[in-house]
């Protein structure tokens, strides 16, 4: 057994991978042989991921506010406390904060031998995110 006790600060998302202003709080860091990451990430209203992918897929689980997410072709879904989604292994996909509200969740994905763990695409355009605006 091994207790981690919080040592790192929150983190600033960068905005080469967000629009609006995300914090992230590391919980898990992989520990070979295990390959998992998982972060609290804190979206204020508005922000958002970029497009994404992750090698072996992505569980986000919604602890707080309201979110939005979506993937490449699919629509715009709403996401709400307790909603657990999974991403498929390559698929692209973004997802933050409704726009008039904050949404913070836990995110879980693998890391392989190289550190790798997502591949980050273009920002979701206004056009995409204020589409978003009616979703369900």
């Amino acid at each position: 057994m091994k207790i981690t006790r919080t040592s790192s600060p929150t983190a600033a998302g960068s905005s080469d991978w967000f629009t609006g202003a995300v914090f992230i709080d590391t919980v898990a860091a992989p520990v070979p042989p295990a390959r998992l990451a998982a972060a609290s990430v804190h979206f204020t209203p508005g922000a958002r991921t970029h497009w994404h992918t992750h090698p072996f897929g992505q569980t986000i689980h919604v602890t707080e506010g309201l979110g939005r997410c979506q993937r490449r072709g699919g629509p715009v879904e709403t996401i709400r406390p307790g909603d657990s989604v999974f991403f498929e292994p390559g698929e692209d996909h973004w997802h933050g904060a409704a726009p008039d509200r904050f949404m913070t969740h836990l995110a879980m994905h693998e890391v392989d031998e190289g550190g790798n763990s997502v591949s980050w695409g273009d920002p979701v355009d206004e056009g995409e995110y204020e589409a978003a605006s009616g979703a369900g």
